[in-house]
């Protein structure tokens, strides 16, 4: 909990207050058959906005995802490919296919052109620079720069991109922080607290000491928060700043320094965001905490709000190390969790609406159409932006266009860069999210019949 990692100061807003009460619910009491009528999601005609090239394209992908061996060696697949085809033979076999599928591009008129037709399909763009550290992946000092460099390249395109309104991008925080000084930090808050404002001081360029850090760990530390101060001042009052959560071993880390960063910049609005997992156990109670922190700090909050895709390392972790396993039993446990989760912030934004936001980052169909009945029943405006709707860029493309075209907020995780930048992300994402790439084959049933429509209206011509 949020309590026993941070300093809270005292609450003088008597109407969060009440608004935390209501969020604190353990259930959700909300009929589950209440799903919005107008969302069916069914419907083949929202693929023909894609010409017939992305239409076989996206046939051929979901085609080689729907077998799981392939996507579970999916790295070796590729480091096999490389090697008998050279690396131009390769790319010519990469590019067409599955980069083309779910990367906008390497250079920016590419991207430039991918975010302006999304833009025409009522859609936003939501730029993700793939980049992110693993244990044992540290690469220096000179490499988080050249990283924070990239990350405001991101900002100053999505910010310059025409064609978006209220424009959003992806922050790995441990492109900017070793993963192991984010372990050592996660260690360290299980024992004592970390008191925000000495990060924000540290931020704005102070020299903070963070006990239980060696110098060497306290220097890194600092350069990583100016590295983060300098990215969110470029971005406040121009583009929404995600940081996403990483492996439960981090993540303690991630939110304290995210948390940081509202404090700081989350004033007035909620320009950067925290992601909740709900495939955690204690996902639900780690979101309520840190509203409450927001509330009584007096910071507005941004949440993304995901189901997790790092199951399987989790729970191997959990085994090897003889821990409790930190994921839900069973996928009815992450519904439970992730909609009493949404019912929560659905019912904080709809009476604050200007101190709070949400995006539903979700390819799970009885997901959305319940959060866009929860949103009518509150009266929460569906286009006002307060809660917004998020899908990968190349996947359930039949809930994204279908909600663009109902008038939702609707924005698609867009990664970016060279084949090679973006390749160990692609494989990184084909890994923890399989399941999903596994259960497209309503997307692959309505675009074919998509296909079969157009086969028939030529031989009719």
């Amino acid at each position: 909990m949020m309590c026993s990692r941070m300093r809270l100061l005292s609450a003088h807003l008597s109407p969060v207050r009440l608004v935390a009460t209501v969020a604190s619910r353990t259930a959700v009491d909300k009929p589950a058959d209440r799903l919005s009528a107008t969302l069916a999601f069914d419907d083949p005609s929202a693929f023909r906005v894609k010409s017939w090239p992305e239409l076989l394209r996206a046939l051929g992908v979901f085609r080689f995802c729907s077998f799981p061996v392939l996507v579970n060696n999916s790295g070796k697949l590729m480091s096999i490919a490389r090697t008998l085809l050279g690396r131009r033979g390769f790319s010519m076999l990469l590019r067409p296919t599955v980069y083309s599928q779910f990367v906008a591009g390497e250079k920016e008129c590419e991207i430039s052109q991918s975010m302006k037709k999304m833009s025409s399909l009522g859609m936003r763009p939501m730029l993700a620079v793939p980049m992110e550290e693993d244990l044992g992946e540290s690469t220096g000092e000179k490499r988080y720069d050249d990283n924070m460099e990239a990350m405001l390249e991101c900002v100053r395109i999505s910010h310059n991109n025409a064609w978006c309104k209220d424009p959003m991008m992806q922050l790995k925080l441990t492109a900017l922080l070793s993963p192991e000084l984010c372990v050592k930090v996660t260690k360290l808050l299980a024992k004592q607290t970390f008191d925000l404002n000495d990060l924000v001081r540290a931020m704005d360029g102070e020299p903070v000491a963070f006990s239980g850090l060696d110098e060497d760990e306290a220097a890194h530390f600092l350069c990583g928060l100016r590295r983060l101060n300098k990215i969110a001042e470029a971005s406040v009052n121009k583009v929404r700043v995600l940081v996403d959560a990483e492996y439960t071993y981090l993540n303690p880390a991630l939110t304290l320094v995210t948390m940081a960063m509202m404090k700081k910049f989350n004033k007035d609005g909620a320009w950067i965001w925290n992601t909740y997992q709900c495939y955690l156990k204690e996902s639900r109670s780690l979101l309520l905490g840190d509203l409450r922190l927001a509330q009584e700090e007096g910071f507005c909050f941004g949440v993304k709000l995901v189901r997790g895709a790092y199951m399987d390392k989790e729970r191997k972790l959990a085994k090897e190390e003889g821990r409790e396993d930190p994921v839900n039993q069973s996928w009815e446990d992450t519904n439970d969790s992730y909609n009493g989760s949404l019912s929560a912030m659905l019912e904080v934004i709809s009476q604050k609406p200007e101190r709070c936001r949400i995006i539903v980052a979700s390819h799970n169909e009885d997901s959305v159409r319940r959060a866009a009945k929860w949103m009518e029943e509150l009266g929460i405006n569906k286009g006002g932006g307060s809660v917004c709707f998020g899908q990968l860029l190349g996947m359930c493309d039949h809930v994204s266009l279908t909600l663009a075209k109902e008038g939702y907020a609707v924005y698609k995780s867009v990664p970016y860069g060279s084949i090679d930048d973006t390749l160990p992300y692609l494989l990184r994402r084909a890994q923890e999210n399989r399941t999903v790439l596994q259960g497209i084959r309503k997307e692959r049933d309505l675009l074919r019949k998509e296909l079969y429509r157009r086969l028939s209206l030529r031989r009719g011509g």
